[in-house]
């Protein structure tokens, strides 16, 4: 199956799962349409890496359903979130309104962000889950600095590409590789009816999904003309990748006792310098 099918693959699986994430606990959308003042978990890690965004344009890209985005406007920021899901551009659209916090929401490829948008931005910002669903990293770096104004700052939290290249299962001594750790043209291929947030079952479960070694990314972001001010690697995850996993405090896992020491997660902060 070519890229182009993965891809279409993965926007009805992603489709599949708005109703089922709007619903969930874990999103809480109705905490979050309540508390004006709530912030997504992962948005406070963030906030603190990346700085002040008071007054700044942000363009967030690969959006899902807007609650990371709004988080970023109740820090106040100007926003725009970006994502290839229809319901999930409705969704955000959806809690932007009931929640009262005003942002902009788009259906968009990835890749064809900046011709979609026409616009540059202050900061643009990649979350956790996103960098998993995209083929490409050196088209993506690309798309990053293109939607970038020059002095423009990135940020990028996501999760490590070497827990994304161990299996679904957790060994004693810890994770167990099973999958490519560096980009490699085919995709690795999942069947799960399941879903991380909420319970139900999707009608299109089977998706498509790519690993990106962090030099390769590093790499990309030089190439497409940003200068990086820092990459740090994190032992903590934002998500529950294995059971047994323990939480360290509210929203955040570490690996067992007797696990290997290595990162899950990993964030890069990067400037425009060129102009392209």
């Amino acid at each position: 199956m070519g890229i182009a099918k993965q891809i279409a693959a993965n926007k009805k699986n992603w489709d599949d799962r708005v109703p089922i994430h709007v619903g969930s606990t874990n999103y809480d959308l109705t905490g979050f349409i309540a508390d004006p003042a709530l912030i997504r978990p992962v948005i406070e890690f963030a906030s603190k890496e990346l700085g002040d965004v008071r007054g700044k344009s942000l363009l967030h890209l690969q959006c899902h359903i807007g609650t990371d985005t709004l988080s970023w406007a109740r820090l106040g920021a100007d926003v725009t979130g970006l994502d290839f899901s229809p319901k999930a551009i409705a969704a955000a659209k959806k809690l932007s309104r009931e929640a009262k916090t005003p942002g902009r929401f788009v259906v968009s490829d990835v890749y064809a962000a900046p011709s979609v948008l026409r616009k540059r931005y202050d900061v643009v910002y990649t979350g956790v889950g996103a960098l998993c669903w995209l083929p490409d990293i050196r088209k993506w770096a690309r798309v990053v600095a293109r939607c970038l104004k020059l002095g423009g700052v990135f940020y990028v939290h996501d999760v490590h590409p070497i827990a994304l290249a161990a299996s679904d299962n957790l060994g004693p001594e810890g994770p167990r590789f099973a999958n490519p750790y560096f980009e490699v043209p085919k995709a690795v291929m999942y069947d799960d009816p399941k879903t991380y947030a909420g319970d139900g079952v999707l009608k299109h479960p089977r998706s498509y999904e790519w690993n990106h070694g962090l030099g390769e990314m590093v790499t990309a972001l030089i190439d497409a003309g940003l200068t990086l001010e820092w990459l740090r690697e994190h032992r903590e995850l934002s998500w529950v990748r294995w059971p047994g996993m323990v939480e360290k405090r509210p929203g955040w896992w570490v690996l067992p006792k007797g696990a290997v020491d290595v990162p899950l997660e990993f964030s890069i902060k990067a400037t425009k310098v060129v102009r392209r």
